[in-house]
């Protein structure tokens, strides 16, 4: 009970900063993002079994050799408050802002893709549509389904929301019944743990509390298979990929820290979307980011 307790408790301060990270570090490609498997000319070399399902695994250095595709990480979509710190406000982008973002996208000619044509691009070299990018949410904030989804729809836009199953049903939180109409509406709902708990810390039970039950609890919400993760913080160590893999994770994402070497379709990059971008600066970060 104690340890419940404690974990509720990191929650509430986790909640509150969200996917907090400070590393903008780019992990460029000189190669450039193919559009149709015709001119993809990287050759896989080594194949390996995935259990789940028997994918078959292209080699990390036929993955790492593809362009990235730019994925933008969303947190809480709202006006400021005279009680948000400055650090904060990178976490939260006003309504206008985030409206301006969807549109430079929509102008720009941005076609926004989900996991498992990224996975199939990275992983096999499969066509993806002219500009591609994914877009994300993390945390479970209610905004998320009231603003930023309709935002999106104006523009034939879909995302990914990373689940954290603490907060489902809980004041200025998603609840159940939203969960289920994103997933309804084709949008992917994927895994962020069950209380924002930092993955390097995990020990033992970690793993069931953390991804074993949000997964199931997930998968019950929205009748479809959860595949997809995103670690708190972006922060992730070697030991926790095979624990990923073991619980039916095919795919999960960081922040803008440099890939694992071994294991990049566990090491997705992403940036967040600050609230102090104009759609510009925006733009720009895309550009030297990816």
């Amino acid at each position: 009970m104690k340890y419940f307790l404690l974990q509720i408790t990191a929650a509430a301060m986790l909640l509150v900063a969200g996917c907090q990270s400070k590393s903008q570090t780019a992990d460029h490609d000189s190669s450039n993002l193919e559009t149709t498997s015709t001119k993809d000319t990287v050759k896989a070399e080594v194949q390996t079994t995935f259990d789940i399902d028997k994918i078959k695994v292209a080699s990390a250095k036929t993955i790492l050799a593809r362009k990235q595709v730019p994925v933008l990480c969303y947190h809480q979509i709202r006006d400021w408050k005279a009680s948000d710190s400055k650090a904060s406000k990178d976490y939260i982008i006003p309504i206008a802002t985030f409206k301006e973002h969807m549109k430079m996208l929509a102008d720009s000619g941005y076609h926004t893709i989900l996991p498992d044509q990224y996975y199939d691009y990275l992983n096999n070299g499969t066509t993806l549509p002219s500009k591609p990018i994914m877009i994300t949410f993390d945390d479970t904030e209610h905004n998320q389904h009231k603003i930023a989804a309709p935002e999106m729809k104006k523009y034939g836009f879909k995302a990914v929301f990373f689940i954290m199953t603490v907060s489902i049903g809980r004041p200025n939180y998603m609840t159940r019944s939203q969960i289920k109409e994103l997933s309804d509406n084709g949008n992917i709902i994927g895994s962020h743990t069950w209380d924002h708990h930092n993955v390097k810390k995990y020990q033992g039970k970690d793993w069931e509390l953390q991804i074993e039950k949000p997964t199931k609890t997930l998968e019950e919400i929205t009748g479809k298979k959860i595949t997809d993760f995103a670690y708190p913080f972006g922060l992730w160590n070697p030991e926790a990929i095979p624990e990923l893999k073991k619980r039916g994770m095919k795919s999960a994402y960081i922040l803008a820290t440099k890939r694992d070497e071994n294991d990049p379709l566990y090491t997705i990059r992403r940036i967040i979307a600050s609230g102090y971008w104009s759609s510009r600066t925006l733009n720009n970060s895309i550009k030297n980011s990816f």
